[in-house]
């Protein structure tokens, strides 16, 4: 699989430089920032969560942290979130493989959270649907195509280990 169609022609419509990176077949946050050598902190991790109601919000945080749903919680002010299973990641996003989906929930009807960790790299790095290769972009470009909310809620490093 190559890259995802929809983020394909999100970035042809909208003129967008962008760089596409192979790298060997890689599952984890982690691994892909290793293969492709570029720090945790500048590799994208999308994370869906579920709401009570049954919708759905794409989280964005770098590949070396976790989402703090309690922190989620309070600064979305919705109650109630929970990780969304593989299930439902199959059906939210049909033409990615699982687990490696794109950071624009506009292309998908999902509202979009970002944690501000991620803006401070000068360039993001993410998955675009599948496991062997990543998108590489100006953060401010990433930023004005995705028009994510903003917001702190991602644990990091020896703090994330320690939370599990």
């Amino acid at each position: 699989m190559a890259i995802n169609e929809r983020v394909s022609r999100l970035l042809e419509q909208y003129r967008i430089e962008y760089e596409l990176l192979p790298h060997r077949e890689a599952f984890t946050s982690q691994e892909i920032a290793q293969s492709v050598h570029v720090p945790g902190r500048m590799l994208a991790k999308v994370v869906v969560v579920r709401e009570p109601s049954g919708g759905h919000l794409m989280v964005v945080v770098p590949a070396a942290c976790r989402v703090d749903l309690d922190v989620l919680t309070r600064q979305t002010g919705r109650p109630g979130l929970v990780l969304a299973d593989e299930e439902e990641l199959r059906r939210l996003f049909p033409d990615c493989e699982l687990g490696a989906m794109p950071p624009f929930g506009r292309l998908y009807d999902m509202p979009m959270v970002l944690d501000r960790c991620v803006e401070k790299a000068p360039v993001i790095f993410f998955q675009a649907g599948n496991h062997h290769e990543v998108v590489r972009m100006k953060t401010e470009a990433f930023l004005e195509l995705a028009r994510p909310l903003a917001g702190e809620f991602c644990v990091c490093g020896e703090e994330a280990r320690a939370k599990g």
